[in-house]
């Protein structure tokens, strides 16, 4: 029998890179899931049709995670089409750049709502459905960000930062409830967001890959299938954990 059977799983930011790679991770191990992003219809169908291919039920929504007021509605469409929540993997993220004093109050607010007060929002409003279910997995997506300095990245990295955190003391409250809380930190992967990096900023490429001691890039998959191992059964007694997948970038 296939690890998630019979589970549903809702992901934020699964239109693409790592978000839609989990999807279809969790739905190759049998998982039903329910992909949202922001404004991206036919990315979302096609995440969704990839993850029917592989003989699950697939449903999607487009969701202003910035918007808390929509937090609710979006757990109760994805009770309403697919029955139940299991797992919430809490992915969508946003991304400012600027020199530190450059930064405005609206940027603070943007990338707060997004990267800290929507999986906040989100985690307590799937709590009632994965209490009367006995239990549920919930697993952030933070960045080695969280955990090292770069320039132009203080924003970024302090959201990150309170996810990790946040990811602690959840597992704390939730495990009488039956509740895994965990968190994953990616380190340089290549995604759509950082090829347009790439193309921005020459040499952006090779200076990352001299960082990261393996000389490579990470992938969305390898990422999905972490989060995969964390949703399964196999992962009973990881629990409060900050799973690092940086390809030794923070090792040095």
């Amino acid at each position: 029998m296939s690890a998630l059977a019979g589970k549903v799983a809702l992901i934020t930011g699964a239109s693409r890179g790592i978000g839609r790679a989990t999807a279809e991770a969790l739905a190759g191990l049998g998982a039903e899931v329910f992909l949202v992003a922001e404004g991206t219809e036919e990315e979302l169908e096609q995440g969704a049709a990839a993850c029917r291919a592989a003989g699950q039920r697939a449903a999607w929504g487009v969701f202003d995670l910035a918007d808390p007021a929509r937090t609710e509605a979006l757990v109760a469409q994805v009770q309403a089409e697919l029955g139940r929540i299991d797992i919430l993997v809490n992915n969508a993220g946003l991304r400012i750049r600027r020199p530190f004093g450059e930064f405005s109050a609206a940027d603070f607010d943007a990338l707060m709502a997004v990267n800290l007060r929507a999986p906040f929002l989100l985690s307590q409003a799937v709590l009632p459905a994965m209490r009367r279910q006995g239990g549920g997995r919930i697993i952030h997506v933070a960045s080695q960000m969280g955990l090292v300095a770069a320039p132009t990245s203080a924003l970024y990295g302090m959201a990150k930062a309170a996810l990790i955190h946040l990811t602690k003391s959840m597992a704390v409250e939730l495990a009488a409830d039956g509740i895994s809380v965990n968190c994953v930190s990616p380190g340089p992967i290549e995604t759509e967001f950082t090829r347009h990096q790439m193309e921005l900023r020459p040499g952006y490429r090779e200076a990352r890959e001299a960082e990261v001691p393996l000389r490579r890039w990470g992938a969305p998959g390898e990422v999905a299938e972490l989060i995969g191992f964390l949703a399964s059964t196999s992962a009973t007694f990881l629990h409060g954990s900050n799973l690092l997948i940086d390809g030794g970038y923070t090792a040095h």
